[in-house]
């Protein structure tokens, strides 16, 4: 399967900039089965969502459902929603059949408000998509391996963030870090550019389960990038070094 990854410089508060320049991006990068966009791409990282966020059925999603079905791919990125009475970090996965499955982050960033007026979502989510299965997780979910331990439930872990310049540092090696410890493909999508509260360097990557890196993104640099995973070659490695058979039995109280 090939996965395109953007690493895109996004406008702050201007969706219709920004689903446009995600557009662009696409287009000069034809042919991947998925197109991952960073954590909230539409609009930039908001922790006050009123007169950002858009409704469940906004243009954002909507988008990438006209993209997905036009180009035979999926569609993957993180949109601040309002869902009823509730504001949500959405990470929609979109499929170009037209249905789509969504995750919202879980663990909220508290340490920069955005707990105060989101909801955090309590399900942990895993598509099937083209013979892989794919756990979706958002920025601050990376800090807590637990959320996202491989149960032989998913091959493919998608971290979509706004994650600062300040701790890329920490953002490079916890998605290495998963990537072996789950003997999984990681993909971490993180923007560049500015908002009103940080820089953003990128640091956008694809890691393979030996926690190698397959494909990356030049840091501070507005760019795509494709990776070809090999699901065969990910079920031999499992067989020969069973890992996952050995870990620790535990549950969830979600």
């Amino acid at each position: 399967m090939k996965i395109t990854l953007l690493q895109q410089d996004i406008v702050w508060g201007k969706p219709e900039e920004n689903v446009q320049c995600a557009g662009r991006m696409m287009d000069e990068h034809p042919g991947a089965d998925l197109y991952v966009l960073p954590e909230m791409f539409s609009t930039g990282f908001c922790t006050q969502p009123e007169g950002m966020a858009e409704p469940v059925d906004g243009h954002s999603l909507q988008w990438m459902c006209g993209y997905a079905r036009a180009h035979d791919c999926a569609v993957a990125g993180s949109i601040a929603v309002k869902d009823g009475d509730n504001y949500c970090n959405r990470f929609y996965f979109v499929q170009p059949d037209g249905k789509y499955h969504f995750y919202d982050k879980h663990h909220l960033f508290t340490y920069g408000g955005e707990h105060l007026r989101f909801t955090a979502g309590q399900e942990r989510v895993i598509v099937h998509f083209r013979g892989v299965r794919f756990l979706l997780l958002v920025c601050y979910d990376l800090r807590f391996p637990v959320w996202s331990r491989n149960r032989k439930d998913y091959d493919v872990a998608l971290y979509v963030a706004s994650w600062p310049t300040s701790r890329v540092e920490a953002w490079l090696a916890l998605l290495r870090a998963r990537a072996i410890e789950n003997q999984c493909y990681v993909a971490g999508v993180n923007r560049i550019g500015s908002d009103p509260a940080c820089e953003y360097c990128g640091g956008t990557l694809m890691i393979d389960p030996y926690g190698q890196t397959m494909a990356s993104c030049q840091l501070g640099k507005a760019e795509a990038v494709t990776a070809d995973i090999d699901m065969a070659a990910l079920e031999a490695f499992r067989a020969k070094f069973p890992v996952l058979d050995d870990a620790d039995p535990f549950t969830l109280n979600q």
